[in-house]
């Protein structure tokens, strides 16, 4: 399986694991899933930090590949991709996370109950 992690599910599992399901920490956990963390996740995780909102480790990029997160870049078809997703949720950043999730194939981990309602591979957080 082929995993996208939102931005909470990212910090949850570096930090918080027992906050997932156990079925979710095995998937996490299983060498035979890939698992990927978004340029965009990273964008938004810094807005926070460069805010006071978050405390993260200064090159956290080292820390996602450490973890071997795979980096998902942005690219224009994602963005394009952006319209065709019904307009249940607003957010900038995790509509583009679904749009990903959509255009690469991907399971979206989540635990935003907005998220969990779009018609794409969904994997409650």
């Amino acid at each position: 399986m082929r995993l996208l992690l939102d931005s909470h599910v990212v910090l949850w599992a570096l930090a918080w694991p027992e906050r997932l399901r156990e079925i979710t920490r095995s998937a996490l956990a299983s060498p035979e899933n890939e698992i990927f963390v978004s340029s965009a996740t990273l964008w938004e995780l810094e807005l926070k930090r460069a805010k006071g909102k978050l405390e993260l480790p200064q090159n956290f990029a080292a820390v996602l590949r450490e973890q071997d997160f795979g980096e998902l870049p942005v690219l224009w078809r994602h963005t394009q991709a952006i319209h065709e997703l019904p307009p249940i949720h607003a957010d900038p950043f995790d509509r583009l996370l679904l749009a990903q999730t959509k255009e690469e194939g991907l399971t979206f981990v989540t635990g935003d109950g907005w998220c969990l309602q779009y018609p794409i591979a969904l994997m409650p957080a």
